[in-house]
């Protein structure tokens, strides 16, 4: 279950707030002492294997210090990094979204 999940349209399949993760555009975790480890690996694993074409992770715990990851262009349960930057730096989400995030306001955990 992702912290958050852009889906264009959800499909209608009869089951009550089911989305599959193949109809998702972007997937987004925000780390927590309790996730920030599944969030890294097994998440982006994950979501790289449904197909989902944009991973975001925001890590306020990374150990290097707080930072913004956004993976994409799954293949074979694998993402390619697209882009990465500190709290405080704008990262740009290409198409279907075509916006850039402010990091500035994030806080860190």
């Amino acid at each position: 279950m992702p912290d958050l999940l852009v889906v264009p349209e959800v499909p209608n399949e009869g089951r009550d707030h089911f989305v599959p993760a193949s109809a998702a555009q972007l997937a987004v975790e925000v780390t927590s002492k309790a996730t920030a480890r599944h969030d890294r690996g097994a998440k982006a694993m994950g979501y790289a294997e449904a197909g989902v074409p944009l991973y975001l992770l925001v890590d306020g715990l990374a150990p290097g210090g707080p930072t913004v990851t956004l993976y994409g262009e799954p293949k074979e349960g694998v993402y390619r990094l697209l882009r990465a930057g500190k709290f405080g730096e704008r990262i740009t989400l290409p198409e279907p979204f075509a916006l850039e995030l402010d990091t500035g306001e994030f806080p860190e955990n």
